[in-house]
């Protein structure tokens, strides 16, 4: 409360100092001049009350309960602000899963995405972006622990070693922890399956849970996060063929167009696809009897049948175009099948389908191991290049090949029967051999060709392999 009129400094200018000082003090002038520049003045500064001297009790009372009522209800204000804020903050780790979740759904329109990202405060702003689908085994669980406390460790592990260095946004979905990765470049998604291969077998070393990482395809726009996710919820299904307590990448594992079907919104065709991928003849079996129990298949309409009939041989030519299957041996002129189809009985049709989806896994199984075998025919190539290098190892032929070191280490070891340093160790020795018996090298030399600095470790490694030194393998097939 503050007269206008008074010695050294006046009410106008105490108040323009309050109020910058604390804004929210409420002011009170009292004056005796009833002057319009003082009552205006008064205004601009947002003075509460402007009261003409002189003032009576009654008056000045009732200013003071108008006042107190304007304290009372902006504080009440200021208390359901902060409970709201409160409870928004509170609620934000679920709004944020609920997100994601839209997100990997393909439910999230373009033009609201910045909305999103801005109100539940999400930083999501790499070049790439990869989803993760981390599946715990509920059937491998140790004595002392219940599946969904195993899946909560699982959770805080992950989200710690595989947060470490990246930018990843977890949440859980169908029972499976999935995580978003922010990427800085495309190449990082290998370092990034060797994490999740260490973190697989970390978490069934000392935890005990046996843990499937399933990598999608790397997108450079959040839109496409849905196809990234598709994908790494198939590599998790891999495991049946890869085993579990690994991370599979779909990349690695499905040629690399991956077919558009496979994230198809027709759950049954997807399902039949999969099956077609991974299942024994029953289960491909009983997924074309699911498919064709869709009203368009069995029901009275013509033109729906045709319709679907045609979806059915245009899914099937780009699976079979998508996975590098010669689609003319298989399904021949599509017109010419379509015209033959639309006058199949539905047990004829269903033959059809069954036979077409048989011979289409044949040839995708046929397909991964053409692709196997020329994968390891180029890591042999490549050790074969670089087995002088002392400094040669699993991530460089990794690096060369562009894939991960786990599914490399899996591949090698099933197609040659021995692990990548087995292998590269008994070339070297038999090279060493050879220019012992071929050549008059001293033998630091020929380890020196063969990628040994050591000597002395060569020696070891090749009496390990021969059962004799190198001076006496010399030795005695100069002597034969």
């Amino acid at each position: 409360m503050t007269d206008i009129k008074m010695p050294y400094m006046d009410g106008i200018e105490l108040t323009k100092r309050i109020k910058e000082a604390y804004p929210e003090t409420k002011i009170l002038f009292f004056n005796g001049f009833d002057e319009f520049e003082y009552a205006k003045e008064a205004v601009h500064m947002e003075v509460e009350e402007y009261i003409l001297k002189p003032i009576n009790s009654i008056e000045l009372k009732e200013v003071f309960t108008k006042l107190h009522a304007k304290l009372e209800h902006e504080v009440s204000e200021k208390r359901n602000a902060e409970m709201l804020q409160k409870y928004y903050m509170e609620s934000l780790p679920l709004l944020q899963a609920n997100f994601y979740t839209m997100l990997i759904e393909g439910r999230v329109e373009k033009e609201k995405m910045g909305q999103y990202l801005s109100d539940y405060q999400i930083t999501l702003s790499a070049p790439y972006y990869c989803c993760i689908v981390i599946h715990t085994s509920a059937n491998q669980v140790p004595e002392d622990m219940s599946p969904l406390l195993l899946s909560t460790l699982v959770r805080k592990q992950a989200e710690e070693r595989l947060a470490e260095k990246r930018q990843v946004k977890s949440f859980a979905y169908l029972g499976n922890l999935v995580m978003i990765v922010s990427l800085e470049k495309e190449k990082e998604i290998t370092d990034l399956t060797d994490a999740c291969d260490r973190f697989c077998k970390y978490a069934y070393r000392f935890v005990g849970a046996v843990v499937t990482a399933g990598v999608g395809l790397v997108c450079e726009n959040l839109l496409e996060l849905p196809r990234s996710y598709n994908g790494a919820r198939e590599a998790v299904s891999y495991r049946v063929l890869y085993g579990a307590s690994r991370a599979i990448n779909i990349r690695e594992i499905v040629p690399q167009k991956l077919t558009k079907s496979g994230t198809d919104n027709d759950v049954d065709l997807s399902n039949l696809f999969k099956m077609i991928r991974l299942g024994s003849r029953d289960a491909i079996r009983k997924a074309v009897d699911q498919y064709l129990q869709q009203p368009s298949f069995s029901g009275d309409s013509l033109q729906e049948h045709y319709i679907a009939v045609m979806d059915l041989v245009n899914e099937l030519y780009r699976f079979s175009v998508n996975n590098d299957i010669l689609t003319e041996e298989i399904l021949g002129d599509t017109r010419e099948l379509c015209d033959r189809l639309f006058d199949l009985v539905p047990d004829m049709l269903h033959k059809w389908l069954v036979d077409i989806s048989f011979s289409l896994a044949e040839q995708l199984a046929s397909a991964r191991s053409r692709s196997t075998n020329s994968f390891v025919t180029e890591a042999k190539q490549f050790i074969y290049n670089n087995y002088a290098d002392e400094g040669l190892s699993l991530d460089d032929i990794c690096k060369s090949l562009g894939v991960s070191t786990s599914y490399f280490s899996t591949v090698f070891k099933k197609e040659t029967g021995k692990s990548f340093i087995s292998y590269l160790t008994e070339f070297r020795m038999e090279r060493a051999a050879r220019m012992l018996v071929e050549t008059d090298e001293k033998n630091y030399v020929i380890a020196g060709n063969v990628g040994y600095s050591d000597p002395n470790y060569f020696s070891y490694v090749f009496k390990r392999q021969y059962g004799v030194s190198p001076s006496k393998y010399r030795m005695e097939y100069k002597e034969k």
